[in-house]
């Protein structure tokens, strides 16, 4: 078992920059790509980015790419989200997942921690 908690969501002014986090606990960490997916109401759970388990292979949804960054620290068993020029449309529940492998597909992901909110005001 992996367990995920994600922190760092709040209400912020669009424009503007948040880095969310993601502490795991429980079996390795570095045994495990990590991604991101956000869901925002009304629509299904997309896919914003995932990391391999050295940090060597990084992929972004077309919609986050140049403004979101992706990075893990293996030490600290922690992955973040960097999210700059932060729009409306990137209002969503925040989710960090862990799989055996990076992936796109909400599907492929095996342990999923509960989300946090991030509010962007226009």
């Amino acid at each position: 078992q992996v367990q995920l908690v994600e922190s760092g969501g709040g209400l912020v002014q669009a424009g503007g920059s948040v880095r969310l986090s993601c502490a795991a606990s429980g079996r390795t960490f570095t045994s495990y790509a990590m991604g991101w997916f956000r869901q925002a109401p009304g629509k299904e759970r997309e896919f914003v980015a995932a990391i391999n388990l050295a940090g060597s292979r990084i992929y972004y949804s077309n919609s986050v790419k140049g403004r979101f960054t992706i990075s893990r620290d293996n030490a600290k068993m922690t992955v973040y989200l960097q999210m700059n020029s932060l729009k409306a449309d990137d209002t969503a529940v925040y989710y960090c997942a862990a799989a055996y492998t990076p992936a796109t597909m909400s599907k492929d992901y095996t342990y999923w921690g509960r989300g946090t909110q991030v509010t962007v005001s226009s």
